[in-house]
This record gives C-alpha cells, structure tokens and sequence, in this order.
C-alpha cells in the first residue's frame, strides 16, 4: 500500500494534534491560519522567481477572500501591505507599490488635548458650568433670574438623577452660590424649585381611544361588558322559549 495513504494510529494522530494555545500568533486573524502558512512557506523560498510568482499567488487569494472590497480605491496596495505585515516585513520580493516599514506601522498617533476638567459636583456635568458661567455675565434683571431659575431646577433634576431620594432646595442653592463663586446668592430666597414629582415624572401614553366626557376608560370598558352579558342572557332566554 503507498505509504502516502497508509492509515495512521488513532494514538498516532492524537499525538500530533495542534493546540491553538501551541500555534504560533496569527498577526491578521482575519485571513485564517491556512493563508499565514502560504506566506510562511512563500517567505522561505530561496528562488526569487518563484518567491516572486508565489507572492502574486497569495495576493490573488487574499483578494478572493474579499471580493466585496474589489472596488475600493487602492485595493491592491492595502492587500500588498498586509502581505508584508503577515510576513512580519521578512519577504523580500518585488511589489508594486512602496514596502512599508515596521517603524511606520508602530508608529502612535499624537494624544489629543482633551479638556481636562474636574468639577467638584461631576453630577451637574459640565453644561449647568457653562450656564452659570453665562449668567454671571448677564446684568441683573427678569431675564438673568429666570435663567438662574431654569438652571436651578436643572440642576435638581440632574441630582435626582444620581440620587433617587428627594433633596431640598437649600442643597441646591447651597451648591449653586458655590459654582457660581458667590455671584448667584439664593441662599435667603423665597423661590421654590419644582417638586421631585414634576421633575421625575415619566410622559404617559395617550389613548387614541375617545370616551364620553366624564367617564374613564376604565367605566367604559366595564359598560361594554355589561352590554355583552345582558345580550347573551337575552339569546339564552330565547332559546329556552
């Protein structure tokens, strides 16, 4: 018997199993472990030639497995440059467009410069911040007190919204006088906030449905259910006439 198809031991084959955890570390996972072996193998051979005409091969294949990109701009040289990256920059053949280094590819973008703030009540967020700030810039009138008045009532919600138990409105203007840095003083003030009902009631569901003035839905549908009853004992007392 060739020796080519000779059956192997079970105990034989159990022992050359490969475990993914033995493997060596695919770079692109996305092409599959099979195609990280063509580029191994094509990366080994030692006839230009043929290491040329094998990596023109593979290019094929890496492009058969995403048809959908076919299209897009620059195709080929994203799928050159994968080939080289897969190889970890060790093939050496001819391509079409420049090789691209390791160093370009460790590359790290800069750091962008995020505001860095870090208020002292982040629960308000930064936006009630940025209205305080606006209204110490406004002169004093109607206008400035309603906002303040708007921001107030904010800022309670944006408070129940981190701590579901009600909270008084000193709290609130307490914390107020301090963002403001003492320009917004409603310590002494007689205004009063929404109640913590208002603010954290949810939007019901309208009824398409018309009823009666006067009546609910609920003493309507109860109504049309009294009208069925009464029609089923008037067939009933029919019948057994």
């Amino acid at each position: 018997m060739n020796e080519k198809y000779k059956r192997e031991a079970a105990s034989d084959v159990v022992y050359n199993l490969e475990y993914n955890s033995e493997r060596q570390r695919l770079i692109i996972p996305e092409y599959g472990r099979h195609l990280q072996k063509l580029i191994d193998q094509a990366t080994a051979i030692e006839d230009d030639e043929m290491r040329n005409k094998a990596a023109k091969y593979i290019i094929q294949v890496m492009g058969s497995l995403n048809p959908h990109l076919r299209d897009v701009p620059d195709f080929q040289h994203k799928l050159w440059d994968q080939l080289f990256i897969m190889s970890d920059f060790k093939l050496n053949v001819e391509s079409p467009y420049p090789i691209p280094s390791r160093e370009v590819l460790e590359l790290k973008p800069d750091v962008l410069q995020y505001p860095q703030n870090f208020p002292k009540y982040r629960f308000y967020g930064n936006n009630i911040k940025y209205m305080i700030d606006v209204a110490n810039k406004w002169e004093e009138g109607e206008m400035k007190n309603a906002l303040v008045m708007v921001i107030a009532n904010h800022m309670k919600k944006s408070f129940l919204s981190w701590n579901k138990d009600t909270v008084k409105d000193d709290v609130i203007f307490e914390h107020l006088y301090e963002l403001s840095g003492g320009k917004i003083n409603l310590l002494h003030s007689t205004e009063e906030l929404l109640n913590t009902t208002d603010l954290m009631r949810t939007n019901k569901r309208v009824s398409n449905k018309i009823t009666p003035a006067g009546q609910t839905k609920t003493q309507n549908n109860k109504n049309n259910n009294n009208k069925g009853g009464k029609q089923k004992n008037f067939q009933k007392n029919n019948n057994q006439k």
